[in-house]
């Protein structure tokens, strides 16, 4: 036994243990002596230790130089960078699996070129050089005094990427003392307010995806429950709905840390019925998941033959939730859950509903992939797109990105919006001492309210559900008060 202890110090000559400041529910520990990190990505950890175990490297708790195995979407990385800085015997990052975020890049270059001051919507905050990730500037690279080495490899699915795997295990350097003390700096905090509302009942109309993303980040911000989860702290709002008008690309992204590249990408794999490394796929769960008589059932296809058989069918409706195993599973589920497809006013309109949402980062991606579904479709069945509603049953940012909220929130579209309901004209009959309202549709009037007094025609209105933009309501307010005025004047 002695013997075997000493064994293991010699190869360790370590007395620092890997301990988790972030996400230590997230992590995979393998050996808290471990000299490497292993980051795979979007890529499941558990499937890397399945590589790394059929490879034959090295995974026991006593002797592997693997300390931990994680994942890392994009929002992690200032998580992940302030466990670094408090395991300093890591030495080493395995950069592994499938990049879908460009979160690779952001690791990679923090180490290589470093962050660099910046503006974010008038906000004066840092990004990884060469990237679009903003991040708070706290810890820098020259904070890492252990000299980190950055290696990365591909899928995990490659046959280079083994390659690599056995290669790099195999001319790794003896471990080092470790005698760099730890150091903690904490992500700073954000205060923010939450303003009365129902937090069940948000519907946001607006004519583009950009627009519309900003007034619903606003309503985060500005009406967001703080909540708790497993995954961290939240600002969530239920059951948002939200209408896009035009639903086509915007050209300037940047601005908003997004890239228009990147979305396509995205709108290409959506459609895409590969599983490829992950527990799921928009694409997969659409065009090759489920089966029907011992086959694949390519959804989109069903609902392009549904329109060319009937045009104005309700039957285009598609669920990507599988009760069978995501119910009992818990884990690895879509959040996107459904699709309803629908000929209206001669355009083909489209509603999605999310189980849940990442407002910031994800909201915006996953619209222009429905603009690519709807878009497939529209142009299958030979007829114009028309608005996308998008339903999310649970919507959140995530209280580390506050501040980057805040600033897209400041720059919402304030400009008054168009009342579907119609326009108002405000006069004064002398005659009867009256105040008179008429409602204009499309250039006729379709209703007329008559009072005394601004309170009766107010009464009217609202039983009526007259006017359905808080803005008008406010300027006509402000149009029978005048006239009111002059009334008993």
């Amino acid at each position: 036994m002695c013997g075997v202890v000493h064994d293991v110090e010699l190869i360790f000559p370590i007395l620092m243990k890997f301990k988790t400041l972030y996400y230590s529910d997230k992590l995979h520990l393998i050996n808290p002596k471990g000299d490497v990190s292993i980051t795979t990505l979007w890529s499941r950890p558990k499937q890397a230790i399945t590589v790394l175990t059929e490879l034959g490297i090295d995974l026991s708790p006593q002797t592997s130089r693997i300390a931990v195995v994680a994942n890392l979407y994009g929002n992690g990385l200032q998580q992940m960078l302030r466990n670094l800085l408090w395991n300093p015997q890591i030495a080493y990052i395995l950069v592994l699996g499938e990049n879908l975020s460009n979160s690779r890049e952001s690791l990679i270059n923090f180490f290589k070129d470093g962050i660099e001051p910046t503006e974010y919507l008038g906000i004066s905050t840092y990004k990884i050089v060469g990237t679009n990730r903003i991040i708070d500037g706290l810890v820098k690279p020259e904070n890492f005094k252990n000299n980190i080495k950055v290696f990365q490899s591909g899928k995990l699915s490659d046959s280079k990427t083994h390659r690599f795997c056995l290669d790099f295990f195999k001319r790794l350097s003896p471990s080092l003392p470790c005698k760099i003390e730890r150091i903690n700096i904490p992500i700073p905090k954000t205060e923010c307010q939450r303003y009365p509302s129902e937090p069940r009942y948000h519907s946001i109309l607006r004519t583009t995806p950009i627009s519309a993303w900003k007034e619903l980040i606003f309503r985060l911000v500005r009406f967001g429950y703080h909540n708790t989860l497993k995954k961290g702290k939240r600002i969530e709002l239920q059951n948002v709905k939200v209408i896009i008008e035009k639903p086509n690309e915007d050209a300037n992204l940047s601005e908003y840390g997004f890239s228009l590249a990147h979305f396509q990408e995205y709108q290409q794999r959506i459609l895409d019925s590969g599983l490829y490394e992950h527990s799921y796929t928009y694409g997969n769960r659409l065009r090759g998941y489920f089966e029907y008589n011992d086959k694949k059932v390519d959804s989109l296809q069903i609902v392009i033959q549904r329109f060319k058989e009937d045009l104005e069918t309700r039957h285009a409706y598609v669920s990507l939730w599988d009760s069978r195993r995501d119910l009992p599973k818990g884990h690895g589920c879509p959040c996107l859950v459904s699709l309803f497809f629908r000929c209206f006013e001669g355009k083909l309109t489209l509603t999605a509903t999310f189980r849940t949402h990442n407002a910031m980062d994800a909201w915006l991606e996953n619209v222009y992939g429905l603009i690519s579904i709807q878009r497939y479709i529209a142009e299958n069945i030979g007829i114009p797109r028309g608005a996308i509603t998008v339903f999310s049953h649970s919507i959140s940012i995530n209280t580390d990105v506050l501040n980057r909220a805040k600033a897209v929130a400041n720059k919402r579209d304030k400009e008054t919006q168009y009342d579907y309901n119609g326009n108002f004209t405000v006069t004064v009959d002398y005659e009867s001492k009256e105040l008179v309202v008429q409602q204009n549709y499309k250039g006729a009037i379709i209703a007329e309210y008559r009072g005394k007094t601004g309170q009766i025609i107010e009464n009217q209105l609202v039983r009526d559900g007259a006017i359905s933009e808080i803005s008008h309501a406010l300027y006509l307010g402000r149009e029978i008060a005048s006239k009111e005025r002059l009334l008993n004047s």
